[in-house]
């Protein structure tokens, strides 16, 4: 659908499959593009608001309204994508044009229409698109509706984004129609403007009603189909009535009848047949004179031909029935969602909402429009929902948050709420689109997975906690081995806190101990380790990486073993030293930079290495898959752990990798 600058191929988009029989001609094609007269125009908010609904039930992060024309494609509105037009060369549109209604791309690297596409192969990696073409009424494609995603999506669409994307491009379409029938009336007014302006008439007459002659110029005669040149010399009244369009003749006669029994003032709209029978609309304004007894003797006026404006009013009526027959449909596509479905004017006055709405929460229908819809949450959530709409508003941004919502049964069940704004071209926000789904059921079972994770972190602490006891008596059995059993306890506590800090965790459980980071976890670690006035002796900087269960232990006793040792023999063991750890992502790597300064000035490498040192060297090679070099410098120990960028997070490596 983007382009590069290359001019397309004829196979690209412009002919149909078959060359011997195209489904259009090109050249009549972009003629009909052009007379729209939409190509090259401001963006609009009636395009706007339907790429951003379009993304948001597709759930895409880009959709646009795409126009083909010669040589580039030209967006009329767009979401996620930054540019109005690109050229041809690389467009999934344009082969959209070759298809009867629309196309589905559900893996474009699989696809070998597609597969070597720069913009498959490249940036942005699109995978999945889905088009519905713009059509006019004789079936002449001008362009698509489409939505594009980065990921593929081997299931497409679900039926309901399917009838929603075949229903908004049936609006755009309408928008279309509307405003090339809206241009071509106003420069059909201003054609008779000119004209009405270039003369002092557009067809006149004059009947002597007592004589029953009718004097007319040309242009009157030529309406009428009479003979100008009878019309100059006079024609009864019939010759020109019988061209009056028989559905009219009698009302017309009947407002002459009324002209010239009344005030005189004639104004009156009908359809006459010219020379050649076709057809014409006129508008007809006269007076009507009288004698000194009331009776009419005199009738003169003027005509103008409104054919064009009258064709224009009907195109108008028939666009506003497909509008309306639009507006309808997209009713009961969003009554047919599961989500609950509202909109609200820009300063956040709730004015729609879908049928789901009414039947979650049994209201009646308008009860919560305005700010009515505050009083369904529970008292609680009120305030914090209120407070999170207000900045929204104010700021624009998305808003999502999940509160209980009250049940037509009574009870509150637990809703996510969702919300984004529209803008218009001056990027104003024209109005807010939003969605309630019901995840109450969700949150019953993470608060039960919750109970089953304290319920078995708890055991597991138990059983850290029977081994520690078991080591701190068998120290009292054999004194001897008092000081291993305490380095022992150590790392046992250590292993206990990598512990809890990865187990699942809800909002509530999660603030006590941070999140799921490389950062949070050594923080929470290295707080044994802080002066007596609580700041921190060990200094954490650079890159954070996501941190999970499967390097928990390994790292929990890597830097265990780093931090009892500066505080035995290192920086750590005298006052005013400190550690600066350095973190940083290098491509495939991770790099850590542990840097001892003010302790004990170091003279030279230990001679032994001794149980803690190996059991680091262990972690970070056997475990990790890393390297760790020790560098012993007169100011203080310095340690480099060279680790593959997955050690940290394996799983997430995984499934990044399907």
């Amino acid at each position: 659908m983007i382009g590069r600058n290359d001019r397309p191929s004829e196979d690209a988009c412009l002919t149909h499959a078959d060359k011997d029989s195209p489904r259009w001609d090109e050249s009549k094609r972009l003629a009909i593009l052009r007379d729209y007269g939409v190509l090259d125009t401001d963006r609009e908010a009636a395009f706007d608001d339907i790429v951003a609904l379009i993304a948001r039930i597709c759930e895409a992060p880009i959709a646009v309204v795409n126009l083909i024309d010669e040589d580039r494609q030209w967006f009329k509105a767009e979401a996620g994508l930054g540019v109005r037009e690109t050229p041809l060369a690389t467009s999934f549109c344009a082969h959209t044009l070759l298809q009867a209604d629309g196309m589905v791309v559900r893996d474009a690297s699989l696809d070998p229409r597609f597969a070597a596409n720069p913009l498959v192969t490249g940036e942005p990696h699109l995978r999945f698109y889905a088009g519905r073409l713009l059509k006019t009424q004789d079936g002449v494609p001008l362009g698509a509706l489409c939505v594009l995603d980065t990921k593929a999506r081997p299931e497409g669409l679900t039926d309901l984004q399917q009838m929603a994307l075949q229903t908004l491009a049936d609006q755009v379409m309408s928008q279309l129609e509307l405003r090339r029938v809206l241009r071509q009336r106003e420069e059909s007014e201003d054609t008779t403007r000119r004209a009405l302006q270039a003369s002092n008439y557009v067809g006149a007459w004059d009947w002597d009603i007592v004589a029953d002659r009718v004097v007319a110029d040309e242009r009157f005669a030529a309406m009428y189909g009479v003979d100008p040149v009878v019309a100059r010399a006079g024609a009864p009244i019939a010759d020109f009535t019988r061209s009056v369009d028989p559905q009219d003749e009698a009302r017309v006669q009947a407002e002459i009848q009324a002209a010239m029994s009344g005030e005189g003032r004639f104004h009156s709209e009908y359809r006459v047949r010219d020379a050649q029978g076709q057809a014409r609309w006129i508008v007809a304004r006269g007076q009507v004179y009288f004698d000194p007894t009331g009776a009419p003797v005199r009738f003169s006026g003027v005509v103008v031909d409104i054919t064009d404006r009258k064709q224009a009013d009907a195109e108008l009526e028939a666009i506003a029935a497909r509008l309306s027959a639009s507006e309808a449909q997209f009713r009961v596509l969003a009554d047919a969602m599961p989500q609950m479905v509202w909109s609200t004017r820009p300063d956040g006055f709730h004015d729609y909402y879908n049928a789901r709405w009414y039947e979650f929460t049994g209201v009646p229908a308008g009860s919560t429009d305005g700010e009515g819809w505050t009083d369904m949450f529970h008292p609680e959530d009120q305030p914090r929902a209120m407070e999170r709409w207000r900045r929204c508003l104010a700021t624009g941004e998305p808003y999502e948050i999940e509160y209980r919502l009250k049940h037509h049964s009574g009870v509150y069940r637990w809703t996510l709420g969702r919300a984004a704004a529209v803008r218009n071209p001056d990027g104003e926000i024209s109005r807010w689109f939003g969605t309630c789904t019901d995840i109450d059921e969700l949150k019953r079972l993470e608060q039960g997975r919750e109970l089953i994770s304290q319920e078995l972190s708890h055991r597991i602490k138990n059983i850290f906690a029977v081994i520690t006891a078991l080591v701190a008596l068998s120290a009292r059995q054999y004194p001897e081995a008092r000081a291993f059993a305490a380095s022992l306890r150590t790392r046992i506590t250590a292993l206990a806190r990598a512990h809890e800090f990865v187990r699942p965790h809800t909002e509530t459980s999660q603030p006590t101990v941070g999140a799921n980071t490389l950062h949070a976890f050594l923080s929470d670690l290295f707080q044994a380790y802080a002066d007596d006035a609580g700041a921190a002796r060990v200094h954490l900087a650079g890159d954070d990486a996501v941190f999970d269960d499967q390097a928990a232990t390994s790292v929990a006793l890597l830097f265990h073993e780093l931090a009892t040792n500066a505080a035995k023999y290192g920086a750590l063991s005298r006052t005013g030293g400190r550690v600066d750890l350095a973190t940083r992502r290098e491509e495939d790597r991770f790099i850590l930079t542990w840097i001892e300064t003010g302790g004990p000035p170091v003279s030279e490498a230990p001679t032994r290495t001794g149980f803690g040192s190996s059991l680091a060297s262990l972690s970070v090679e056997g475990q990790l898959g890393g390297r760790l070099v020790r560098d012993w410098r007169p100011e203080g120990l310095r340690i480099l752990v060279d680790l593959p960028a997955t050690a940290l997070s394996r799983r997430r490596a995984a499934e990044k990798a399907h």
